[in-house]
């Protein structure tokens, strides 16, 4: 097989599986480890993938490849649908509940089922904190919803509010219940996103709640981005629609974090 053929193959297989190591390589195509890194090498400066230790990863894995809310929107929409419905059930059925949804495309399927949220009991109460302004929006119009907005800087990208007056109001709140996104979410590295200034304001989220519960589809599942968040530890519940793999099952179960699959 000529190095060209073999390098197209190889960018094929990083697009598919997001990740390849060299070992791997070098086995699959009976070549010794130098030749790989040398494929990669060629891959990584034609921009086909980006080398990391012991492999290679896909260019929309990099640590700083964030894509729009627009975008995400469009990605796994069934599976953000199961999981909306699953978090949906752990809204709070009681005289007063207060909740924290984080900006996301994940947590604004919450917020569309919200939307059209009443009480089960008449005169019964939930207030919803948010920094998402389509989330804002889309609770406005529900008079059985307390809204309550996070002020601060808009982040155009992702619409969320964020900065260091967001992180102090959230200093001084304790809500019952933190629906949070995440870029990643991995065994060693924990709970990930692209940029720090949002990123300080889910790690205050985090450490408001009383309970946390992660809503993240199986494509994040054994990422990092370039900012860790939260531990593993600091979770309480993760809502996903796929099984994560044995190590980070182990993981997630020695920080007695919940698994729902939805």
């Amino acid at each position: 097989m000529f190095a060209e053929e073999r390098q197209l193959l190889i960018a094929a297989l990083v697009a598919t599986q997001g990740r390849v190591t060299v070992s791997e390589l070098a086995t699959r195509f009976a070549i010794t480890a130098e030749t790989v890194r040398r494929d990669l090498d060629t891959l990584e400066a034609a921009r086909q993938l980006r080398r990391v230790h012991g492999g290679a990863v896909a260019i929309d894995r990099l640590s700083l490849s964030e894509p729009s809310l627009d975008e995400r929107q469009t990605q796994h929409l069934d599976e953000k649908s199961r999981i909306a419905d699953a978090a949906m059930r752990m809204i709070p059925a009681s005289r007063t509940g207060s909740i924290v949804l984080d900006a996301g495309s994940t947590t604004e399927r919450l917020a569309d089922r919200l939307a059209g949220w009443t009480p089960a009991v008449t005169g019964d109460q939930l207030l919803v904190i948010t920094n998402a302004v389509p989330i804002a929006g889309k609770l406005s119009r529900n008079e059985t919803i307390q809204l309550h907005i996070l002020g601060g800087r808009v982040r155009g990208l992702t619409s969320a509010i964020v900065g260091a007056g967001t992180v102090a109001q959230l200093g001084v709140l304790r809500p019952d219940i933190a629906f949070i996104g995440t870029n990643g979410i991995s065994t060693a590295f924990g709970l990930s996103t692209p940029d720090s200034v949002e990123a300080a304001v889910k790690s205050a989220i985090v450490t408001s709640a009383r309970r946390v519960v992660v809503l993240a589809d199986s494509s994040k599942l054994d990422q990092e981005t370039l900012v860790c968040f939260a531990t593993l530890a600091a979770i309480d519940t993760l809502i996903t629609d796929a099984a994560p793999s044995a190590h980070l099952a182990a993981a997630l179960a020695a920080a007695d974090v919940d698994v729902v699959i939805a």
